[in-house]
């Protein structure tokens, strides 16, 4: 099977290296503007792209796998090509994505020249990680800049497929940190209640980076579903 996992806001690829690193037959992707390109303005447009960067490359068997904004982009995904896809894994996202404004303020301050409190918000978001995961990640968040990580937050508060997302009858593993305070363990169970063929984990001591704060776990939990898909 071909995971393909998707980033979240302001993000890069580069934030799955335990996953890519774990699952030799996987790939992450750069989202147009992460840093190169034009950025794209839903959730269903990045939708639009990926389906072509996955038709381009032949992948067989597409599994995706996303985190928050990414999940988002999962989500909508199984919602539109259920079948262009074995499964999908859902890591600290939900069915609809209200973004406070204690994120959009610090992007909004630094678009205007005044970074710092941006530059806290992205430390903070890393705080959890080993050290060196967080200094490479983190500058390369801060290369992508402000405003890219406010028009994914834009596109995450306009997501909501609340109404639609019991539709999904795909396999799906649903992981969420039970410190999540982003995208809280709630939002993790009301995907699970929902979606009909899925299960959800709760990590213990991890927050909305649980797939870089607990690696061993989330990807013990990724091979677990895929070994249950093939059986």
């Amino acid at each position: 099977m071909s995971i393909i996992f998707i980033h979240g806001s302001g993000a890069c690829g580069d934030i799955w290296r335990y996953q890519t690193e774990y699952f030799p037959d996987s790939h992450a992707v750069n989202l147009p503007g992460h840093p190169h390109g034009q950025i794209l303005k839903s959730v269903g447009e990045c939708v639009d792209w990926l389906r072509k960067y996955i038709k381009g490359r032949g992948c067989k068997d597409v599994v995706l796998a996303g985190h928050s904004f990414g999940g988002a982009i999962a989500l909508m995904y199984a919602l539109k090509y259920p079948q262009e896809l074995k499964g999908i894994i859902i890591i600290g996202s939900g069915a609809r994505l209200r973004v406070h404004p204690t994120f959009l303020i610090p992007c909004e301050e630094a678009i205007k020249g005044n970074p710092q409190k941006w530059y806290e918000l992205v430390e903070e978001m890393y705080r959890s990680t080993p050290e060196d995961y967080k200094r490479e990640v983190v500058e390369k968040q801060k290369a992508i800049g402000p405003a890219v990580m406010l028009n994914d937050f834009l596109c995450c508060d306009k997501f909501d497929i609340m109404d639609r997302v019991h539709e999904i009858k795909l396999p799906a593993l649903i992981i969420c940190g039970e410190s999540d305070v982003m995208t809280p363990v709630k939002y993790a169970n009301h995907l699970g209640a929902k979606i009909a063929n899925s299960r959800v984990l709760i990590v213990p001591k991890a927050g909305h980076l649980v797939f870089a704060e607990q690696p061993e776990v989330v990807n013990k939990a990724i091979e677990d579903f895929l070994e249950a898909m093939s059986s």
